[in-house]
C-alpha cells in the first residue's frame, strides 16, 4: 500500500512540474511591475490585463496537458484495481428483503441498463449460455428461435428460426461458433448463423457442455449415451453408454474438465473421455436429480434432487457440507461463490460470505406470477445473474457475484478482431489432450513411484542359508573352566542360528496373516458414506 502512495504521489508531482512548464510557455513574458505606477487607474487596468492574461495562459496549459491526465489515469488504473464487495444491511435490515428496484436506483446508469426483461411468450421457455469473457450471450428457445446477443452493446448480432425443438445451446472456444441440441441432431453454427456441421453420431441430445481447454464438446443423449467430440478434427474422443437411464442434468467442473451426471436414482457419476466406467459414483440424494452445479476451484459441488433439498458437498472428501429445504430446477455458482437456485417463479442466491463454506440466504427474487425458470447462468465479469423462462429471458443485479477485474490474456470483454485470432491461435497451440483429464489434476506432470520388487521365495531360502553358515563358521570364545564344555557351545550357536533367522519367519508370518484377511474380507476399506451403497458385499 505504502508503494502504490509513493508511486501516486510521484506521478502527481511530475503532472503539476510538466503543468508550470506549459504555463511558462504560453505567458507573454514576465508581468510588469505595477508597484512603481502611482496612476491607480492605469494600475488597476493592467492589473486586470494581467490576470486575463494569466487565466488564458492557463487554460491552453491544461488542454496541452490532457494527454498527461490519460496517462495518469491508465497507470492508477494498473496500479489500483477494483475490489469486490456485497450487499451490506443497515443494523437489523436483511439483504435478502431488498427489491431490484430498490438496487436499480442507487446504481449508475450503465449499471442499470444491465437489469432488463424480454418476453417473448410463443418462443419460449429459453436456455441461455456466456461466452467465457461474459461479452456475448447466447440464447435458445424450445420452439426453435436462436440469438447472439452483445451484452456490452445491448443489441442483437444474429437471431433466426430453425423452426424445431431447441432444447439447449453451447458457446465453443470464442463467440464465433456455437453449438444447438436440436430435435434429432446437434447443430454447430456460426456467428451469421450459417449451419457448418450436423453431429449425427450425438443422436438427440439433451444438455451440451463445451470443455475450453482441451476442446471437447461433451453431450448427453435421451438415451443416457455421453459422447466427447473433438472440434479441432471432428474426431470423437469418447463414446459410453452410462447405464443408469435418460437424464437432462450435465454439468462441467472448470477445474479439472470432469464431467458430472445426476440420474434418476439420486446418484451423481463424474466421466472422463478415456474411462468407460465413472470415475466416481456417489449417492447424494433419495430421489432423482433435478440440477448440478460445480464451484470454480473445483473442491465444492451443489445438488438438488426432487427429495425437496439442496446439498452442497466437498469433492475432497465426498462428504455433505451443508443441506438445504427446499426444490430447484437449476443450480449456478458465479465466480465469487454465489450459489443461484431457481424453481417455479422463484430465484434464490445463497453466499458464503464469511468465506468459511457456510452459506446463507444473500439475496432473492420473484418474478412474475405464472413465469418458470428453467436456467439461471451468472455472467462472468458482471454482477449480473441471466434468467431463462418460460416467457423469455431476463436479467437482474446480483452485487459481488462477478470477478471485478479480469485478465486480458484469459478473457478480455474489449478484444479486437485481430486480438481474438491471436487468442485463438494461442488456445490452440496450447491444447490439453483428453488424457489430462482427471479428479486431481495436480498429479500430472509429477514422478510416479517405483514399486519396491519382493524377492522370491528361492532368494529368501538362498539368504537364510548363507547367513546360517556365517554364524555356523563363526569361532566361538573361549571362556573359564567350565563354560567351554561342548552342550553349552552347540546351545549357544542354536540360538546365534535362531536370532538370524527370526525377522525371516517374521515377516513370512506377518504376509500370511495379510493373505488370510484378504481372504477373509475383500472389502474391509473404509468408504464414504455416500458410497457405501455401492461397496460389494461379503458372501453370506
Amino acid at each position: 500500500m505504502v508503494f502504490l502512495l509513493m508511486i501516486h504521489y510521484i506521478v502527481l508531482q511530475d503532472v503539476s512540474d510538466e503543468l508550470d512548464l506549459k504555463i511558462k510557455k504560453y505567458l507573454r513574458g514576465e508581468g510588469a511591475n505595477l508597484e512603481a505606477l502611482k496612476d491607480k487607474k492605469l494600475k488597476g487596468q493592467l492589473s486586470v490585463r494581467e490576470e486575463l492574461f494569466s487565466k488564458s495562459a492557463k487554460v491552453a496549459a491544461k488542454a496541452d496537458k490532457y494527454y498527461l491526465q490519460i496517462k495518469y489515469l491508465k497507470i492508477s488504473l494498473w496500479l489500483v484495481p477494483s475490489e469486490g464487495g456485497y450487499l451490506e444491511g443497515e443494523g437489523i435490515e436483511k439483504t435478502w428483503r431488498i427489491k431490484q428496484e430498490a438496487i436499480s436506483k442507487e446504481v449508475d446508469i450503465l449499471s442499470s441498463r444491465k437489469q432488463f426483461d424480454i418476453i417473448l411468450p410463443e418462443l419460449g421457455p429459453y436456455t441461455l449460455d456466456f461466452t467465457s469473457s461474459g461479452r456475448y450471450m447466447a440464447v435458445g428457445g424450445r420452439k426453435g428461435h436462436i440469438g447472439i446477443v452483445d451484452m456490452m452493446q445491448l443489441s442483437i448480432i444474429r437471431e433466426f428460426q430453425v423452426r424445431e425443438t431447441v432444447r439447449d445451446v453451447a458457446f465453443l472456444h470464442n463467440e464465433m461458433f456455437f453449438a444447438a441440441a436440436q430435435k434429432k441432431y446437434p447443430y454447430i453454427y456460426n456467428r451469421d448463423g450459417t449451419e457448418l456441421h450436423c453431429l449425427k453420431e450425438h443422436g438427440a441430445v439433451l444438455r451440451l457442455q463445451f470443455l475450453k481447454n482441451h476442446f471437447l464438446l461433451a453431450s448427453i443423449n435421451k438415451f443416457g449415451q455421453l459422447h466427447y467430440q473433438d472440434v479441432t478434427t471432428g474426431s470423437m474422443a469418447g463414446n459410453y453408454r452410462t447405464g443408469l437411464g435418460r437424464t437432462s442434468v450435465m454439468q462441467v467442473n472448470p477445474f479439472n474438465g470432469v464431467i458430472g451426471l445426476g440420474h434418476s436414482g439420486g446418484t451423481v457419476t463424474m466421466w472422463k473421455p478415456t474411462s468407460s466406467a465413472p470415475l466416481v459414483k456417489m449417492l447424494c440424494h433419495h430421489g432423482p436429480l433435478s440440477a448440478l452445479a460445480f464451484h470454480s476451484n473445483g473442491n465444492l459441488m451443489a445438488t438438488a434432487g426432487k427429495d425437496k433439498k439442496v446439498k452442497l458437498w466437498d469433492l475432497r472428501k465426498f462428504e455433505v457440507l451443508q443441506t438445504f429445504p427446499g426444490h430447484a430446477n437449476t443450480l449456478d455458482f458465479s465466480q465469487k461463490g454465489l450459489l443461484a437456485c431457481g424453481t417455479g417463479s422463484f430465484v434464490q442466491v445463497l453466499g458464503d460470505l464469511s468465506g468459511s463454506h457456510n452459506y446463507s440466504r444473500y439475496m432473492t427474487h420473484s418474478m412474475a406470477k405464472g413465469y418458470q425458470i428453467g436456467k439461471l447462468t451468472f455472467r462472468p465479469y458482471e454482477d449480473v445473474l441471466a434468467i431463462g423462462h418460460s416467457m423469455g429471458f431476463s436479467s437482474i443485479l446480483i452485487p459481488g457475484s462477478g470477478e471485478p477485474n479480469f485478465d486480458s490474456w484469459v478473457a478480455n470483454p474489449f478484444e479486437t478482431s485481430k486480438q481474438r485470432r491471436e487468442k485463438e491461435v494461442r488456445s490452440l497451440l496450447d491444447k490439453l489432450p483428453p488424457e489430462t483429464i482427471m479428479l486431481d489434476p495436480s498429479k500430472i506432470g509429477t514422478v510416479k513411484p517405483t514399486k519396491r520388487e519382493k524377492p522370491t521365495q528361492k532368494e529368501r531360502e538362498t539368504e537364510v542359508d548363507a547367513a546360517i553358515e556365517a554364524v555356523k563358521d563363526k569361532k566361538m570364545k573361549k571362556k573359564t573352566k567350565g563354560r567351554n564344555k561342548p552342550g553349552k557351545m552347540m546351545k549357544k550357536k542354536q540360538e546365534a542360528i535362531d536370532k538370524v533367522k527370526r525377522p525371516y519367519l517374521e515377516q513370512k508370518l506377518k504376509e500370511e496373516e495379510v493373505s488370510r484377511k484378504k481372504q477373509k474380507i475383500s472389502e474391509e476399506v473404509t468408504l464414504p458414506k455416500s458410497l457405501e451403497r455401492f461397496a460389494r458385499k461379503a458372501a453370506s
